[in-house]
């Protein structure tokens, strides 16, 4: 989808087959084993997809893994609950490089990518919701460091092409933020909202409801595709954060959104289908599955993350 000012796109694609999870999130396209990487964060599992074959392999964990970066030579780069992690998916080892930077029982890990050097950016999400206590957090050369706060939800990683703008959402507040990144170093400055959707009102509708921004890719083009939460949508924002078009989704709770394939023109979305209602689950059976569809404009491979 390339789409004009304003139009809607219908969601022509299909699920993957593979059983849904319970919330699908972290997506990401592995272009060295051409498969499909992506977590199930409550249901504490770690999934992979070929799609050549149509073979799915998952690892199974005690605590909640919430997001992911690859590592040269097959590892992953796990943020869990309990830490960040290397991880080995061959022997399901996995090793402790830092421990949680907060209390474990009041937050945790939840959307975090390699920057284009390596770098792993991750933020937290603080469960009681209030105050805003969660964080965003960097780690590089053996250091867990916390870059800014003042937020609930963390989420929305991504990188423009040049590497110097980062983006970064909280999802409670329904904004979307802008920061420039120096590439070299890895600071950040000029922080500034980037975009901002309207927060639902007391007993709105959901089919009234445009959703929350959670996670998020870039484009070829620098455009940003988030995936609105409860809206039943992705929409494409230009650089300049003026909204380009939508995705109307067969299902109301997208995650995030990757390029994948060879030619990084499949967009492949994680859903959610915790604790949704009952009727909304009968009325859309591909909750919590990973759907994908083709798009015009090719996306940004993966940053592998360093140690």
């Amino acid at each position: 989808m390339s789409a004009p000012a304003g139009s809607t796109t219908l969601f022509q694609a299909e699920p993957l087959p593979v059983a849904p999870s319970l919330l699908g999130e972290s997506p990401f396209w592995h272009p060295t084993e051409s498969a499909l990487y992506w977590c199930d964060i409550p249901g504490k599992r770690l999934n992979r997809f070929d799609p050549a074959t149509g073979g799915h392999r998952e690892w199974a964990f005690d605590c909640e893994p919430c997001s992911m970066a690859p590592l040269v030579g097959g590892h992953l780069l796990l943020a869990m609950r309990d830490g960040l992690w290397e991880f080995d998916p061959a022997s399901g080892r996995r090793r402790l490089l830092a421990p949680p930077p907060y209390d474990p029982a009041l937050e945790r890990f939840n959307d975090g990518k390699a920057d284009p050097q390596g770098r792993f950016w991750v933020g937290t999400i603080y469960e009681p919701r209030e105050p805003a206590l969660a964080a965003l957090y960097r780690w590089s050369g053996g250091r867990l460091d916390r870059i800014a706060g003042d937020v609930t939800v963390s989420n929305g990683l991504a990188w423009s092409p040049s590497g110097r703008t980062l983006y970064w959402s909280d999802t409670k507040a329904h904004r979307v933020q802008a920061l420039d990144m120096d590439p070299a170093d890895g600071t950040v400055s000029q922080r500034r909202v980037f975009a901002q959707f309207a927060l639902k009102q007391p007993d709105q509708p959901l089919d009234g409801y445009g959703g929350r921004p959670d996670g998020a890719a870039v484009d070829s083009e620098g455009c940003y595709w988030a995936a609105m939460f409860e809206g039943q949508r992705l929409v494409r924002l230009s650089p300049a954060g003026e909204v380009l078009g939508e995705v109307r989704l067969p299902v109301r709770c997208a995650t995030m959104v990757c390029f994948g394939d060879a030619d990084l023109r499949t967009l492949y979305i994680t859903t959610s289908r915790e604790k949704r209602p009952a009727e909304e689950l009968a009325a859309q059976p591909w909750a919590g599955r990973v759907l994908r569809m083709r798009v015009e404009v090719p996306g940004l491979p993966v940053n592998f993350a360093v140690l």
